[in-house]
């Protein structure tokens, strides 16, 4: 499949220009030229020097990923970022990324991946940035407590690690805002929306207290964790379209 015209599907499956305005990640394709074909596709979580040398490895054409090299551009191409863009040229596989996209999308996207797992019904969207959502909210299929909530995130790739929570909300949970990876700043909305548990992959210090004068529950169910969904998705989505694919697994435990 030709490079430019599956970036192009990609870019349109995941509404990438809506977002460019409120995220740091230079989505859409980061490095390459995009004239080649494409035969094989890696799939991954980051753009790092494991995952690219796994993609080379599977001698790949395309590396899609969820994090990928440019936060706001560059001022220099040093250090490791320029080990991992020679890697990428080195090896000839161009970098496609989907940062918020891929996080907000109501059925490929990581939350949504989460809310299956969940087994959310009556969804809509949560994690409002910008005119733009990031999360997905809904119902439990069957109303459970907050152990009942943490076995059905049973299995998430934690890399060992256990999922935190904070109990402070009620002893049945109806309602789950999602909003995957580093997403501590949405619980005020998630409180707003009528959520008793809020699901996220790290917070940071301060939303302990948050959660605990809210009454809410959260979990904590690791940034690597709950991100990986999208990019399995999208393996499965292009899969479809002809090309071989491949998800490379690098868990981090965090």
């Amino acid at each position: 499949m030709d490079c430019q015209a599956l970036c192009a599907r990609l870019d349109e499956e995941l509404r990438t220009a809506a977002y460019a305005d409120v995220d740091a990640s230079a989505n859409g394709l980061q490095v390459g030229a995009g004239t080649g074909s494409v035969d094989r596709a890696a799939f991954a979580v980051d753009a790092a020097a494991e995952t690219i040398a796994r993609a080379r490895d599977a001698d790949a054409d395309l590396l899609v990923v969820h994090h990928g090299l440019s936060w706001g551009g560059f001022d220099r191409v040093t250090g490791r970022t320029y080990d991992r863009i020679a890697a990428l040229v080195e090896a000839d596989i161009d970098l496609y990324v989907s940062h918020l996209p891929l996080d907000g999308h109501p059925e490929l996207g990581n939350a949504a991946g989460v809310a299956d797992r969940l087994g959310l019904v009556d969804r809509r969207a949560f994690g409002t940035i910008g005119e733009e959502h990031v999360g997905r909210q809904g119902r439990l299929d069957e109303p459970t407590d907050v152990e009942g909530l943490r076995e059905r995130l049973a299995g998430l790739d934690t890399g060992g690690r256990s999922i935190r929570t904070l109990s402070f909300g009620p002893d049945q949970i109806g309602r789950v805002a999602v909003l995957t990876g580093s997403g501590g700043d949405w619980l005020e909305e998630a409180v707003a929306a009528g959520a008793d548990a809020f699901v996220t992959g790290e917070g940071k210090q301060k939303l302990y207290h948050q959660a605990r004068e809210a009454g809410i529950h959260v979990l904590l169910a690791g940034h690597y964790a709950t991100e990986t969904f999208g990019v399995r998705a999208l393996a499965d989505l292009v899969a479809g379209w002809g090309p071989e694919t491949t998800v490379i697994d690098c868990p981090t435990g965090l």
